[in-house]
């Protein structure tokens, strides 16, 4: 079993995620986000694994940030209900521009939203959830936010959950992904003994924390 370490085990090079999404063939486009795209690769040098690739946009503002956050976040977090992320890359592409992009394991059935939501394009076969899928599927989001808030070593707020960040393995458990909105800006000891991290809550309006323009969050020390 991979590793959940970056890069630790999976090295993957620019070249390596330009062959496996086929030169960016726009067939193999699975999504978009505030910060980039994510795309179905094939990584032929690791045994033809399937993986999700997310390309940050480095022109959009923050997109840097965003890719570092991420991987630091995701780093050390295993949770059977979030999505697990293999590795990442930073290089530069051969035009020269920089190139940041994060590799998750593929989820075969995709996002929550398209089975929420199915398109009429779509092939025809079932994307209907019966009850006690949609039970299951909500204790899955449940432990995995329960995990992130009150279990993992500081408290993390996803600050964009949605359908699209809820994705399906091949037995329709969740998982939650996309954690690129949670970045720490500062950390700080307080006059009472506490230690204070800031967090800025960006997210899709609608599905933001509640307390999404800005967040302190303490543990006593």
């Amino acid at each position: 079993m991979l590793s959940n370490q970056v890069g630790k085990i999976l090295r993957v090079s620019y070249h390596d995620l330009y062959h496996a999404i086929e030169g960016f063939l726009s067939t193999n486009l699975i999504g978009s986000g505030s910060f980039g795209y994510a795309y179905k690769g094939k990584l032929y040098q690791h045994g033809g694994r399937l993986v999700a690739i997310k390309v940050l946009d480095i022109q959009k503002s923050g997109a840097s940030k965003s890719f570092e956050a991420k991987c630091r976040t995701l780093r050390n977090i295993r949770h059977k209900n979030l999505v697990p992320l293999l590795t990442s890359c930073s290089s530069i592409d051969p035009k020269g521009h920089d190139f940041k992009a994060v590799i998750y394991e593929f989820m075969q059935n995709g996002n929550l939203d398209k089975w929420l939501h199915p398109e009429i394009a779509e092939p025809t076969r079932s994307r209907n959830l019966n009850l006690l899928q949609r039970l299951n599927i909500a204790i899955d989001v449940a432990s995995a936010l329960d995990y992130l808030h009150n279990y993992y070593e500081a408290a993390i707020f996803h600050c964009d959950l949605k359908p699209s960040n809820v994705l399906l393995d091949n037995d329709l458990v969740a998982h939650v992904g996309d954690f690129g909105l949670a970045r720490h800006l500062s950390s700080n000891v307080s006059q009472e003994g506490t230690t204070s991290s800031a967090i800025t809550l960006k997210g899709t309006i609608g599905y933001a924390a509640p307390g999404k323009n800005f967040l302190m969050f303490y543990a006593i020390i």
